[in-house]
């Protein structure tokens, strides 16, 4: 499952820098998270980065966008495959 933010995000900036798979980026109001690049930094670390550092626990799991450990570590291993492509 990937990770979204909520309405209630400050644009403090400090979960864009923090997602090793550049899922997260600025849209037209609040900062919002790619759900295809969302590793919920599986592959990276034990914990999404995001949620570790947003001030205001806006960062929930995102309900519409299931995926299991293996889908995650398959999504983590297609993205690293495509930068090295590069």
């Amino acid at each position: 499952m990937a990770l979204l933010i909520t309405d209630e995000c400050i644009n403090c900036d400090v979960c864009e820098p923090e997602c090793p798979n550049d899922a997260i980026y600025m849209g037209q109001e609040i900062y919002e998270i790619d759900p295809t690049k969302c590793t919920e930094c599986v592959g990276h670390f034990d914990e999404p980065q995001c949620q570790q550092v947003c001030p205001v626990d806006c960062i929930p799991f995102n309900p519409a966008w299931r995926e299991s450990k293996q889908e995650l570590q398959a999504k983590y291993e297609r993205l690293q495959a495509e930068l090295k492509a590069v």
